[in-house]
């Protein structure tokens, strides 16, 4: 069970506020966040093991899965837009057909920043488009996650 609340330690604010622990618990694991003493921390975590022991373990555990999925999925998503903006930053329109064809349509903001990133003319400007697809790219990605 302490092994358990050590996990919910680590969880951010909004991902612990999903998981509806008691009052008691949740408190406890909000201080451990705050404690910089190791003996301290230690205690705390023992604490929250106890309080632990009191409530069903089974949905947090569910929970926390679907938790570790989202992020798990997020950072493939995260990595698949870079491998995007590389190609296609190096190939331009051969790797935009590609990467419109894999996701079913045509994104003119996204065609009008590869434009620009072959007008660019300082290397400070071609970084700056260069994030700009980047930040497209993953939001079309994360926009065909949600309507897929």
């Amino acid at each position: 069970m302490q092994a358990l609340g050590e996990e919910l330690i680590k969880l951010n604010e909004s991902e612990l506020a999903s998981l509806a622990l008691d009052e008691r618990l949740s408190k406890a694991v909000r201080d451990a966040r705050k404690i910089k003493s190791r003996s301290a921390l230690r205690r705390q975590k023992r604490l929250i093991g106890k309080l632990m022991g009191d409530v069903d373990p089974q949905p947090i555990r569910t929970e926390l899965a679907k938790i570790r999925a989202d992020d798990v999925r997020g950072k493939q998503l995260f990595a698949t837009a870079e491998r995007w903006r590389d190609r296609i930053t190096a190939e331009r329109a051969e790797a935009l057909s590609a990467f419109d064809d894999e996701c079913g349509r045509s994104d003119p903001e996204l065609h009008g920043l590869v434009g620009e990133l072959q007008s660019a003319f300082s290397e400070r400007t071609e970084k700056t488009i260069r994030r700009k697809i980047f930040r497209r790219i993953h939001e079309i990605l994360v926009a065909g996650e949600q309507d897929g």
